[in-house]
């Protein structure tokens, strides 16, 4: 073992591999499912799996089918038993387990029916505890589970064991924790839609596997991983209790990694090899520990630090701390130093993204004499509350006359049909075709208008309404080949020198990632000269400074404007649909993280702008590196 693996072990009480990204993530767990199936296949007995639900696992699900279809991976000898079920939930219910497991696995593989076992959420409550039992017993008659895959929720729960959690807990009922609802709350399209209590198997119970993965991406389980990883066990984060099992892994890609000692302090473990980036993050980090601009730091700061290598590199601490300084005020760069007559195509996942995540560059890029066109990549209509169509039915009826809208008889017809759509639609059920066309429209209004106070004007507007989105749900299908060639038609049309496109790993409901994956393909595609691509963020993260390559500064009057643009999307003002764990606004979030940016710029000891937008800039056909993550810190850590 190498000191630095020897150095994680002392820290990361699990073995801890970190893959590239979700793709990577997915064939390897796949591929160890699939060996486990053949290899008890093989020996003549079952292959007991125990699964989870939630967008993480997905890419596993859809490789195990990709398996079964093109490689001929048999699951006739595979009995299942999923972790968890919402109480009171029916198993057809759009938000059901059982019916998230038929759609994602089930109905594409040929497990056989009978050894499928996902506990029931729609039984009388007298009837739970007995369930619960028979379930337990369930798993004991087929011999135990081989293979547990796990998920972990913000509350640091694996299947639903909440915070409090004991560690000889099995199978039962228990209440959600508030954090647990607060995230599910997207899909029930409101946190009061969210059921209370589930059904999970308890810590027990999975410890009892004989294997065990716990599966985590995106940055916003970077905290939580960290908890369960290198904290003490406890009952109040019931992954920590997977320490104690001999045959139990993490498997992160770097984003959720991120928090991790070796990933975000490794000069703290040990010997590293100093890149860079790599010095520039640890610059930052002693500046700000020490509470010092980074023309301040001694050596002896360097030294009292686990650094001693590092400044050793330099000769002294002088030159470091200008090359960093120099690095870091290089990346600022006003109007006057942004593009100028270009062709510019911005892509925006949602119709809110462009001005809450790049309102200040937009607007001065349009000032700049830029030739710019917004990209609009999905209508956002599940994001619109009903109440909201409501008003606008209410004033199309009011305003009948005005407008001439033509036969009242008929209008009405029209709008009581809607209405009646609305009135019959239960939490989280799929909108009627005609109400997901009027949540589109109000997107684009919002749009048009909130680009309009940019600076820009509806002529620069495509509204793409890619295919991949159109499910009704929150659950999105995968980016396909319409989806590719619609974004590629585009940039064949414009031909841009710069491509602006969202780089928000965590957006919790995958969209931003999907979207930058139809971008970056259709780029592959695309014939013309490769253009500079953009990425930014702001809607869940910001780039940190030591990541961003761009640094854009913006005055008390430039971010007002800037969230005035947000304000014009009204429809996700106050409160939100899919607001992600952050509760505060959207502009909130904006006037934080941009005016948080501009002050850590200050306290480094770099001029002290109002606030500043970052982005990351990759040349024609570079593409984006989830997380600088050190050599050292990829593969296992113990």
């Amino acid at each position: 073992m190498s000191r630095s693996q020897a150095d994680f072990t002392r820290l990361e009480r699990i073995p801890v591999r970190i893959l590239e990204d979700h793709e990577a993530i997915a064939s390897e767990v796949a591929g160890r499912i699939a060996a486990l199936i053949r290899a008890r296949a093989e020996q003549g007995r079952a292959a007991v799996l125990g699964l989870a639900t939630g967008s993480t696992p997905v890419g596993i699900y859809r490789e195990l089918i990709r398996m079964h279809r093109e490689e001929g991976l048999d699951f006739s000898n595979v009995v299942t038993f999923n972790l968890d079920e919402y109480v009171p939930m029916e198993p057809d219910s759009v938000h059901s387990y059982h019916r998230f497991m038929r759609e994602n696995l089930f109905d594409h593989v040929n497990v056989p029916g009978e050894s499928i076992h996902v506990p029931r959420g729609d039984l009388p409550r007298e009837d739970i505890d007995d369930h619960c039992r028979a379930y337990e017993e369930a798993i004991r008659l087929a011999g135990g589970i081989d293979f547990q895959l796990l998920g972990i929720g913000r509350s640091g729960h694996v299947g639903f064991n909440e915070p409090g959690s004991g560690r000889g807990s099995r199978t039962r009922l228990i209440y959600l924790d508030t954090v647990t609802r607060a995230d599910a709350a997207s899909d029930f399209f409101g946190e009061e839609n969210v059921p209370p209590e589930a059904v999970t198997m308890g810590v027990a119970t999975i410890l009892a596997a004989r294997e065990i993965v716990l599966i985590a991406t995106g940055e916003h389980k970077a905290q939580v991983v960290r908890r369960a990883v290198e904290g003490e066990v406890h009952a109040d984060v019931a992954a920590t209790y997977l320490q104690e099992h001999p045959h139990a892994s993490v498997v992160l890609d770097p984003a959720a990694a991120a928090e991790l000692t070796r990933v975000r302090t490794p000069w703290t473990l040990g010997e590293v090899v100093w890149t860079p980036e790599l010095e520039a993050e640890a610059v930052v980090w002693l500046s700000r520990r020490t509470e010092k601009p980074i023309l301040h730091l001694s050596t002896k700061d360097y030294r009292d630090n686990h650094l001693s290598s590092l400044v050793a590199r330099h000769g002294s601490a002088g030159p470091l701390n200008g090359d960093v300084f120099n690095r870091l005020i290089a990346k600022i760069r006003g109007r006057s130093r942004l593009p100028t007559k270009k062709r510019i195509l911005v892509f925006s996942p949602h119709p809110d993204d462009d001005v809450i995540s790049m309102g200040g560059v937009l607007r001065k890029l349009g000032e700049n004499d830029n030739h710019i066109t917004v990209a609009y990549q999905t209508s956002g209509n599940i994001a619109v509350f009903d109440h909201e169509v409501r008003r606008f039915l209410d004033f199309a009826k009011r305003s009948r006359e005005v407008l001439e809208l033509g036969d009242e008889r008929r209008l009405g017809s029209t709008l009581q049909r809607v209405e009646a759509s609305l009135d019959a639609k239960r939490p989280g059920d799929v909108d009627s075709e005609a109400v997901q066309d009027l949540k589109r429209i109000i997107r684009e209004t919002e749009a048009v208008s909130a680009l309009e106070s940019t600076g820009l004007s509806e002529a620069d507007a495509r509204f793409l309404d890619l295919p991949f989105y159109q499910t009704g749900k929150v659950r999105k299908d995968p980016i396909g080949p319409r989806d590719v060639s619609i974004t590629r038609a585009l940039i064949e049309e414009v031909r841009p020198s710069i491509v602006f496109a969202a780089g928000d790993l965590s957006d919790p409901h995958g969209t931003h990632r999907m979207c930058l994956d139809a971008v970056t393909r259709a780029l592959d595609l695309y014939e013309g000269p490769p253009p500079q691509l953009w990425l930014y963020r702001g809607a869940w993260q910001e780039w940190s400074l030591t990541e961003a390559t761009v640094l854009v500064p913006m005055s008390a009057e430039e971010l007002r404007r800037k969230i005035m643009a947000i304000f014009k999307h009204q429809s996700q003002k106050d409160v939100a649909p899919f607001p992600g764990p952050d509760p505060r606004e959207f502009w909130q979030r904006v006037e934080d993280r941009n005016r948080g940016t501009a002050e850590l710029l200050r306290t480094l000891g770099l001029p002290a702008y109002y606030a500043m937008e970052a982005y990351v800039v990759l040349e024609g056909g570079e593409r984006l590196r989830v997380s600088a993550v050190p050599t050292a810190a990829l593969g296992e850590g113990a």
